[in-house]
């Protein structure tokens, strides 16, 4: 059944957490695939999947001296593979457990003579079990999942909105497979100080530098809903008591987050315009409490895409 482009679907993570923890834990693997071949990027940009009409993608991988991509077509449910020489292998999205996933698309590497080797354990979740032996997680609804491919799509077109509204270092609109989240970072220039040495390799990349950030995730810990999020690292003082909009978001001193919940907005006459107002009050605020070169970094609002 098709769903209305106009209307922002509804998709709480209680309805759908067991088709959510499976599709995450495939695309990690779909991810480690790109983290493991594509050439290193600053702030791990070279991870990251990104939206396309039909789903996710990882965009060209290079593999020796041809290059492939695979593909979550979130419309038709399936996996696809496609290779710089002509070459294609689909995987159908059913209800399978991730071992099954796991085995089916090596196999269809292999068949690609493309061969990878990553760590094939989840990253950023509760008790991680190994993919090889992952049979916990086996359910796929496809209207849920496409559902939250529609909120993706909302999320990712007010995000590329706000990307032009900066004229500094910013991010790709991406989505990172750990957290499950589509993001957008503005960079100040500076570096920021030396996270503790127990943050590890990874933050350490990730956090190299002041940043302000916006994305939505569909839920996840404390924050059990789907929701749009801005957040300001290192956090300067005073971010904690910003006035920011719309009346229904707020702060979460758990995560140094503010949140704006999808369903407060979701339905209202022009959703896109409340979280570009929601992303852009928090920049406002924080960037001024960090004491950014906004005359340098800001698009004047005239000019504004």
């Amino acid at each position: 059944m098709a769903l209305d482009s106009k209307v922002w679907p509804t998709l709480s993570l209680a309805e759908w957490k067991e088709t959510h923890d499976t599709l995450h834990m495939w695309m990690q693997i779909v991810g480690k695939t790109r983290l493991a071949l594509a050439p290193g990027e600053n702030h791990w940009w070279h991870v990251p999947l990104y939206v396309t009409a039909r789903g996710l993608s990882t965009s060209p991988i290079p593999y020796r001296s041809l290059a492939f991509e695979v593909h979550f077509d979130l419309i038709e449910h399936r996996l696809i593979i496609n290779t710089s020489d002509g070459a294609t292998r689909n995987i159908a999205l059913r209800p399978q457990a991730v071992a099954d996933f796991y085995r089916h698309y090596l196999d269809a590497l292999e068949s690609l003579g493309i061969s990878v080797k990553m760590w094939p354990v989840p990253v950023e979740v509760d008790a991680p079990i190994p993919f090889v032996d992952d049979r916990r997680h086996v359910s796929y609804e496809a209207d849920q999942a496409r559902r939250f491919f529609h909120m993706l799509l909302h999320a990712n077109r007010v995000l590329a909105r706000f990307k032009g509204r900066f004229l500094g270092k910013s991010s790709p609109v991406h989505f990172f497979w750990g957290a499950f989240d589509l993001a957008l970072t503005r960079f100040s220039g500076r570096r920021a100080p030396e996270p503790e040495e127990s943050a590890g390799a990874m933050l350490r990349e990730a956090m190299s530098h002041e940043e302000i950030s916006f994305g939505f995730w569909p839920g996840s810990g404390t924050v059990a809903e789907p929701a749009f999020y801005a957040y300001a690292r290192p956090e300067p003082s005073g971010v904690p008591t910003m006035s920011v909009r719309p009346t229904s978001a707020y702060y979460s001193r758990e995560l140094a987050d503010f949140i704006l919940p999808y369903e407060s907005v979701r339905s209202l006459a022009s959703p896109d315009d409340v979280v570009l107002d929601f992303f852009q009050s928090v920049y406002d605020a924080a960037a001024d409490l960090a004491r950014w070169d906004r005359a340098a970094l800001d698009r004047p609002p005239a000019e504004w895409p």
